[in-house]
This record gives structure tokens, C-alpha cells and sequence, in this order.
């Protein structure tokens, strides 16, 4: 799917759903975004309960970054695929520091 579609489905999709909800629990955008890594092939109640023991600790970009891949997976070992969601996380956190000064952009063009 090209970027515009994404985003014509994006704009369709905010029109008829006026503030969408999620089960899973998060404390900012950053947050919000590490659990929507961890939730693919996962229960929200799964992320939720795994990431309750994390975010009052790790909730930003350089934390993670800090804590490098190995740790991360220990943190969320208890989920699947953990290797691959702790890489993720690991990378996605290094380009928020690189390329946005470690805040989540508020669109896919930025």
C-alpha cells in the first residue's frame, strides 16, 4: 500500500470512528508506540502486563537505547517473538534520538 492510500485510509477511518480506543495501557506517544511493537501476535492484556513492570522505569527513547537488545529481551521475554519486538524497539528508539530529537513525529511524512 502506497503512503498516500495509507493516509487517504487514515483520514476515511478518522471520520467514521471520532476517538478511537486501545486496551493498551501507556504513559506517552513513545509509550504507546513500544507497546503497539509488543502487542503483534500478543493479548494487550499480555503487553499490559509485561509493560506495567517497565514503563514507571524505561518510558523514553535513551532508556532503551541505554539498556541495549539483551536487556530489553530479558524485559520482555515473556512475550512472543521478544527477540525480534526487543530489536525493534531497540532500533526504533535509536532513530527517534537521531532523526527527532527522541519525540515521536505526529505524522508518517516527518
Amino acid at each position: 500500500m502506497k503512503s498516500e492510500e495509507v493516509s487517504s485510509l487514515f483520514k476515511n477511518l478518522s471520520k467514521v470512528i471520532k476517538n478511537p480506543k486501545s486496551d493498551l495501557k501507556y504513559k506517552s506517544k513513545f509509550t504507546l508506540l513500544v507497546s503497539v511493537v509488543l502487542s503483534a501476535q500478543c493479548t494487550d492484556v499480555n503487553v499490559n502486563n509485561v509493560t506495567r513492570n517497565i514503563y514507571p522505569k524505561y518510558n523514553k527513547p535513551e532508556h532503551f537505547v541505554k539498556l541495549g537488545r539483551k536487556k530489553i529481551e530479558k524485559l520482555i521475554k515473556s512475550i512472543g517473538l521478544f527477540r525480534n519486538k526487543a530489536k525493534s524497539i531497540y532500533l526504533l528508539s535509536k532513530q527517534l534520538i537521531e532523526k527527532h530529537k527522541g519525540k515521536v513525529p505526529k505524522n508518517f511524512d516527518d
